[in-house]
């Protein structure tokens, strides 16, 4: 499999340390399927934070990663479970780090499932509102166009990344 990641740099080596917490699905290395997805997030990336446009390409190994003893979680769809790992993982206020709903503590090596946009926004804030409930919240999510994300927590699962590439925008 081929993923991308898109970043205001190249990507010579994944450093978790320098990973932003309070993500989706944790602190961790986040890569897409979607090459176009990764050069939006490039750019995104570069209108917050200065410097230039990169897509960092890796390859992932089938086997590999079905073989291997890390744990993954993996989201197919937009479910209760997933929005509610998205929002426990985003919250800096959560404490139950050993719950099964949250990569706080990196419980899970890798992570895949659809990615919680911009446009999703609104929704999670409504819910967290208690404005509407999480079966409301995911039936609106079945009507929005979702992108995907596999995300690396553990230095065994970035391990499993190899570099084949980069481009500059």
């Amino acid at each position: 499999m081929i993923l991308f990641h898109g970043s205001n740099l190249e990507i010579d080596r994944v450093d978790l340390n320098v990973c932003k917490p309070y993500k989706d699905f944790g602190k961790g290395f986040y890569t897409t399927e979607l090459e176009e997805q990764a050069r939006n997030m490039a750019k995104r990336t570069v209108r917050l934070f200065g410097g230039n446009p990169c897509v960092t390409k890796f390859s992932l190994e089938d086997k590999e990663l079905e073989n291997c003893n890390i744990p993954k979680k993996t989201f197919y769809t937009p479910t209760d479970e997933w929005a509610l790992f998205i929002i426990n993982n985003r919250n800096k206020n959560f404490t139950d780090v050993a719950s099964l709903e949250c990569n706080l503590d990196n419980k899970y090596g890798i992570v895949s499932g659809p990615v919680a946009n911009d446009d999703t926004r609104l929704l999670f804030d409504l819910f967290e509102d208690k404005i509407i409930t999480i079966e409301e919240l995911r039936k609106r999510l079945e009507y929005k166009e979702l992108t995907n994300q596999i995300s690396f927590h553990t230095d065994n699962a970035v391990k499993l990344l190899k570099k084949i590439g980069a481009y500059n925008l």
